[in-house]
C-alpha cells in the first residue's frame, strides 16, 4: 500500500523492517514538553481479532485468533508490559448470528486475554455490537478498575493519562446494535461523551494517549467511510487540551499514520487477517519522557519511532 501523509517507511515483513524518526518541529504545547522525570510506560496493543468458530472468509481466519491471542499474551508476559489494550472488534459472529454462540466466542477469547497478569482494557468495536448488545459485551469483558457499565473511560498509569473512546452511537446518542439495523459506516461520538472528554482532559496535567476503535481522522484510499462522523469535533477537543500525544485506532486492518497539530494518529493491522502464527499482528508501545513514541511491531506489524516536539 502507499498511504499518504507517512513520515516514515512502512514495511510488512520483519526482515524488511526499519525504524525512522518522524520529522520534528511539531506543535506540542509547553505543558507537555516541559515535564521532566516522567516514568516510561510500555503497553501491549492489539486489534481486530474477530474471533468466531467459523470458516475463513477472504483474508480473515476467525478460528485462528484463539491461538494468535495466546501468543500475544505470552509475548506480553515475557516482556513485562505495564498493561494491554485491545482496540476493538474483539470477537465476531457466525453467519447464523446466534446470540448464544456470539457470547460463547466472546467469553472464550476473553478467558485467554485475561490470563495476562496485569491490567487489561478494551475499546468497543462495531463487530462487538453485532448480534449482542453493548451492555452484553461490557458485562463479559474486564476493563481493570473501570465500572462495568462504562464503554468510554480513562485511567492513569505511571506518569501518563489514557482515554478510551466509544464511537458506536447514532448521532442522537443511542447505542449501535447492528441486529436492529445500525449502519456501521455512520459512527458518532455523542454530546454527552464529548462533554465528558473535555472535562476529563481538563482535569489532568499528564501527557495523554487516546484509544478508539474507529479512526479519528479521514482515512484515505478505501471506498467505505471508516472515520468517526464528527471526528473534527473530537480533534479540536484533543488539540485544545494541550496534553494529547497520540491516538491509536483499529477498524481498517491497515497501518497508517496521520499527524495533525502535533498529535499522531495511528491505525494498526488486524490480528484476524491471514493464516498461521507467522502472520500474527500486535505490538508493544513505549512512551518515554513524552518525547517519543516507539512501536515495536510483532511479525506483520512494523517498527515505528515518532518524535514528540522538537
Amino acid at each position: 500500500m502507499s498511504p499518504v501523509n507517512y513520515r516514515y517507511t512502512i514495511h510488512r515483513r520483519r526482515f524488511l523492517k526499519v525504524s525512522a524518526i518522524a520529522t520534528a518541529g511539531l506543535c506540542i504545547p509547553l505543558n507537555v514538553r516541559s515535564q521532566a522525570n516522567l516514568q516510561t510506560v510500555r503497553f501491549g496493543l492489539v486489534t481486530d481479532s474477530h474471533y468466531a468458530d467459523r470458516d475463513p472468509l477472504g483474508t480473515r481466519y476467525y478460528r485462528e485468533s484463539l491461538t494468535k491471542m495466546k501468543e500475544f499474551i505470552q509475548v506480553m508476559e515475557n516482556n513485562n508490559v505495564d498493561f494491554i489494550i485491545h482496540l476493538g472488534d474483539f470477537k465476531d459472529q457466525d453467519p447464523q448470528e446466534q446470540q448464544s454462540d456470539t457470547l460463547r466466542y466472546l467469553t472464550s477469547l476473553e478467558n485467554i486475554y485475561t490470563q495476562f497478569q496485569g491490567p487489561t482494557y478494551h475499546c468497543v468495536g462495531n463487530h462487538d455490537v453485532d448480534s449482542i448488545t453493548k451492555d452484553q459485551f461490557l458485562r463479559n469483558v474486564t476493563n481493570t478498575g473501570i465500572d462495568q457499565n462504562r464503554s468510554y473511560y480513562s485511567f492513569d498509569h505511571h506518569s501518563y493519562h489514557f482515554v478510551v473512546l466509544d464511537a458506536n452511537y447514532h448521532p442522537d446518542g443511542r447505542d449501535h446494535y447492528y441486529k436492529e439495523g445500525a449502519d456501521w459506516q455512520k459512527t458518532h461520538i455523542p454530546q454527552e461523551q464529548l462533554e465528558w472528554l473535555r472535562r476529563d482532559l481538563q482535569q489532568t496535567k499528564r501527557p495523554t494517549v487516546i484509544f478508539c476503535h474507529h479512526p479519528l481522522y479521514p482515512f484515505p484510499e478505501l471506498q467505505h467511510t471508516m472515520q468517526v462522523g464528527n471526528y473534527q469535533v473530537v480533534q479540536e477537543i484533543l488539540e485544545n487540551s494541550g496534553n494529547t500525544l497520540a491516538v491509536f485506532q483499529g477498524h481498517v486492518h491497515r497501518e497508517h499514520h496521520h499527524e495533525s497539530q502535533g498529535i499522531h494518529y495511528l491505525t494498526q493491522l488486524g490480528m484476524v487477517d491471514y493464516s498461521g502464527l507467522d502472520n500474527n499482528s500486535f505490538s508493544i508501545v513505549e512512551i518515554k519522557d513524552a518525547t517519543s513514541v516507539v512501536i515495536s511491531g510483532y511479525k506483520r506489524v512494523s517498527d515505528q519511532q515518532l518524535s514528540i516536539g522538537s
